[in-house]
């Protein structure tokens, strides 16, 4: 398996590329968060990035990510310009040798966290989801009525009560957490600004965002076999409906689906095991075997969850997910992949979402993405890699 290590670029990252260095992996996953989106991604941009990453000692070896347009989402009136940007991007970056591409299919916001710094019981702090917090927001903040249906009786009475206790600043900090899943330089949004674009998916439902999604294959897979690229879907975090938008890449049946509506090894999976294992129903390392052809990047993270919908980050190899089952599924694959002499035999994986720990504390780095975090979880995870190739042999 190939190491690699999220990084946001010069200008908006404070971790710099010499220290990620010294965490010892060799790949970087980047995309350029600065230009907006639905815009072309420039050649002479990719190769500026290109040239910085490789300068630096790393292999440039995925974007994460190119994002999809919302009115792509929404199927939204003419969408020809769109999909000629996306594809003319996938061709730049192709020229530069980027080979894979992470994106997702989220309606407005990408993974949703209520809590960014919860305190860990050891010291550090976590990425929280926290059911009743989501609750508040949606209910009581939001105005959203229908959330109502979306959360047990007993959610609703602790939302209800935390919203009546909280202050203006409670308030902001709340809605801060829910926006720092949008990434890089991209625009956040207030109160009034999220319910306008809530207010856009207005009459769309799950078999309209999934009709959106298999146009946007359609559009976009045959160019990614001309050029050898390997798209890859990232599971919706967290896997259920939010904010009355209806979710499509949360589970084994969606991602079965979205598999076959362009068959094409083109069209593949970004195995992310915290998102999946955030849903109960999901067996993370049972999901990453029965699609293991069609993983072209893994996020290996792990998390916690409670009985009312609610999870947190777990440290790598401890909470729900089987974290050595499941690098055990992708090593099999890699060396299946080998035996038939396929060229994209290794699999580009990143810790994700590591803890803040030590000196992470009270440094301005993206929500999730620490340096002490995840170089403990690439140390960790380097650690069953080496076992299990070592038991194998």
């Amino acid at each position: 398996m190939i190491e690699t290590w999220r990084w946001y670029g010069q200008d908006l990252d404070s971790i710099p590329l010499d220290e990620i260095a010294q965490a010892g992996p060799s790949g970087i996953v980047n995309a350029l968060h600065e230009i907006p989106y639905g815009e072309v991604w420039p050649q002479a941009a990719i190769a500026a990035r290109r040239r910085v990453i490789e300068e630096a000692g790393f292999t440039w070896d995925v974007v994460e990510s190119l994002p999809v347009h919302e009115r792509i989402k929404r199927g939204a009136g003419d969408l020809t310009p769109l999909f000629a940007n996306y594809r003319q991007s996938m061709a730049n970056l192709a020229a530069e040798g980027v080979k894979v591409i992470c994106y997702n299919f989220m309606p407005v916001l990408d993974w949703t966290r209520t809590d960014l710094h919860h305190p860990l019981p050891r010291g550090g702090t976590c990425l929280r989801f926290e059911a009743y917090k989501m609750a508040a927001f949606e209910f009581h903040m939001l105005g959203r009525e229908a959330a109502a249906e979306d959360y047990t009786p007993e959610v609703l009475s602790r939302a209800k009560s935390w919203f009546e206790q909280s202050s203006e600043a409670d308030q902001a900090t709340l809605l801060h957490a829910i926006m720092s899943g949008l990434p890089g330089a991209f625009d956040r949004y207030d109160v009034e600004g999220l319910r306008q674009q809530l207010a856009l998916y207005d009459g769309i439902g799950r078999d309209e965002i999934r009709a959106h999604f298999k146009r946007f294959l359609t559009e976009v897979i045959p160019t990614a076999e001309e050029l050898g690229l390997r798209l890859c879907v990232h599971p919706d975090d967290p896997p259920r409906d939010i904010l009355g938008l209806p979710r499509v890449v949360s589970d084994a049946d969606d991602i079965a689906w979205i598999l076959q509506a362009v068959d094409s090894p083109a069209n593949g999976l970004t195995l992310c095991s915290g998102s999946l294992g955030a849903n109960p129903g999901n067996d993370v390392p049972a999901i990453a075997r029965r699609f293991s052809d069609r993983i072209h990047f893994a996020h290996l993270r792990n998390v916690r969850k409670d009985p009312d919908g609610s999870f947190e980050e777990a440290a790598h190899l401890e909470g729900d997910t089987d974290m050595v089952a499941l690098v055990a599924a992708l090593l099999d694959e890699e060396r299946r992949r080998t035996a038939t002499g396929r060229s994209d035999a290794q699999i580009p994986f990143r810790p994700d979402h590591g803890h803040a720990l030590a000196s992470d504390l009270g440094r301005d780095s993206f929500p999730g993405y620490p340096l002490v975090g995840r170089l403990r979880g690439l140390a960790e995870l380097r650690g069953v890699i080496h076992a299990l190739n070592w038991r194998a042999s």
